[in-house]
């Protein structure tokens, strides 16, 4: 109990020590050169609109009492960060900033659920550098964009709702389409579900979509998009910059991989020295450490009509060796020749 105390504590201390390298590292971002000047007019003009809104309204919360003056701070807050959207230039910035946040929560989040409900402790990143889910990725950036399109149209919860669901049931049909088609390879399949689609979008996870965006939009987005506001320094247009190239090599590395897996799979040899660099790094046994809940190729899950799940072939007969280990096996005429030339 005592060490089970300890190891709280030191966890709080180090989190909290690593809010606190983020938070300088922010500020740091938010000196030196400044951008354009009218770039950096248009960030002060929201901040200041933003000010004075919340001055205003947080001289009328303190006109009352108890918890109705906490709900009316918190209810100035969000007007306040309201006008700041009303005056706010959604571009590049904060696209690169929303997809790299969300790949890694994303990913947190679904490791934890998985953990949580299957008791699964797998490494699931969907690229071969870094913690990031590109699918979360566009997800949060998808979310965000049509949470911003939305807002200026007073658009109603479930109009939110369903457009979350046809945004994030979209998403999954073309990352799974495109895993099957390009790469012979998924990482989830919802045949084996009773309200399933198609092979990778069911009902009730559009309805968890839904639900996602209907929080996403009202509750994470405008705050989101305050916190990270518009560049005003060269700084920052760096970061995101470098930000950007580190994803897209990632992506692109990542393509790669799956390319030669594939390729590999089929008996194609590398062709250069960098397909000869990437088998050598990237080899087969990277991959299957890396992303374990892919299966590629014979490997994938098979299910009958009804929806249950198949056996693999090597499954059915114990004396038959999985395709991994008939590679590996001996040429059935090998003892014979050595019998014969003896």
């Amino acid at each position: 109990m005592f060490l089970s105390l300890i190891f709280v504590a030191f966890l709080f201390a180090v989190i909290q020590g690593f809010v606190r390298v983020i938070i300088f590292f922010w500020e740091w971002l938010s000196g030196g050169d400044r951008l354009a000047q009218e770039r950096v007019e248009q960030a002060e003009i929201a901040l200041d609109h933003s000010e004075i809104v919340l001055e205003r309204e947080l001289a009328q919360a303190e006109k009352r009492r108890g918890l109705s003056r906490l709900f009316a701070r918190w209810q100035a807050s969000n007007e306040a960060i309201d006008e700041y959207l009303d005056h706010l230039h959604f571009g590049w910035y904060q696209v690169i900033i929303i997809f790299f946040l969300g790949s890694m929560a994303g990913l947190l989040i679904e490791e934890v659920w998985m953990l949580a409900t299957s008791g699964l402790t797998q490494s699931r990143p969907g690229l071969v550098w870094g913690p990031f889910s590109p699918l979360y990725g566009f997800g949060a950036v998808f979310l965000t964009i049509l949470s911003f399109f939305l807002r200026r149209r007073n658009a109603k919860g479930w109009q939110v709702f369903l457009a979350s669901a046809v945004i994030g049931g979209l998403l999954e049909q073309l990352a799974g389409w495109s895993m099957s088609t390009l790469f012979d390879a998924e990482s989830w399949t919802y045949l084996h579900l009773p309200d399933h689609i198609s092979q990778w979008v069911a009902w009730r996870f559009l309805v968890i979509w839904g639900l996602l965006g209907l929080v996403w939009c009202r509750a994470v987005t405008p705050r989101l998009l305050y916190q990270i506001g518009m560049p005003t320094t060269r700084r920052q247009a760096v970061f995101v910059t470098l930000v950007a190239l580190y994803l897209a090599a990632d992506v692109t590395m990542t393509l790669v991989c799956f390319d030669r897996k594939t390729e590999r799979d089929a008996g194609i040899p590398p062709a250069n020295a960098f397909e000869e660099w990437v088998d050598t790094n990237y080899s087969d046994e990277f991959i299957a450490g890396r992303f374990q809940n892919l299966k590629i190729g014979e490997n994938r899950d098979k299910f009958d009509e009804h929806g249950n799940l198949l056996p693999k072939e090597w499954e059915k007969d114990p004396d038959e060796p999985s395709p991994d280990e008939k590679g590996e096996a001996e040429d059935p005429g090998s003892d014979e020749k050595s019998e014969a030339g003896e």
